[in-house]
């Protein structure tokens, strides 16, 4: 997978492989980051996690993009390990980012040691995670005031709806494909 933009734009990223795993595709990417700098994020820096982060390539796109700091939660240990291969392939400094390899529940139960900018969820598909990882990652303080989250779910997939998600603003649901991209800010 190629990164799209910034100072690793152009390089090469491995991907995992196997069910569950579907990275984003560079048309999907460009979508999402243009969504984000439309909407006024600063890249220079931001806090970026990336929750059931897969191949990591929406928070290294972020650090591509001059994000201070990425935070990827993998419960698979195979693909934190190539999250952290792809890191040290693109030469990133080790203090610009954290590679967890934990079920994302138990992350998520306390608070973080500082808030994020822009938290990225990912789950995979048919689960219906998305409303417990944004109840969870609201309820535990792991937003910003003004803070964004992305999230990439199936077409099907509608916003979530609780009282801890009130505290979000929709700002944009579009579908591309089979996948919907839903963009909230605090």
């Amino acid at each position: 997978m190629r990164l799209v933009s910034g100072k690793y734009g152009g390089r090469i990223i491995k991907t995992a492989s196997g069910p569950g795993y579907r990275p984003a595709t560079s048309k999907v990417r460009q979508a999402v980051f243009s969504m984000l700098e439309s909407r006024g994020i600063e890249w220079d820096g931001l806090r970026a996690a990336d929750m059931f982060a897969g191949s990591g390539s929406l928070a290294i796109e972020a650090l591509s993009r001059g994000g201070e700091f990425s935070f990827f939660i993998e419960k698979n240990g195979r693909a934190a390990a190539l999250i952290k291969t792809n890191l040290k392939d693109l030469g990133v400094p080790t203090p610009e980012y954290k590679v967890l390899t934990a079920d994302l529940f138990n992350v998520l139960s306390r608070p973080p040691e500082k808030p994020f900018d822009l938290i990225f969820i990912d789950p995979p598909y048919g689960y219906d995670l998305l409303p417990k990882a944004l109840d969870s990652a609201l309820e535990n303080g792991w937003l910003a005031d003004g803070g964004f989250v992305l999230a990439e779910v199936e077409a099907q997939v509608e916003p979530p709806h609780s009282v801890l998600i009130d505290e979000l603003n929709l700002l944009s649901n579009k579908l591309y494909g089979q996948t919907r991209i839903l963009l909230w800010q605090k």
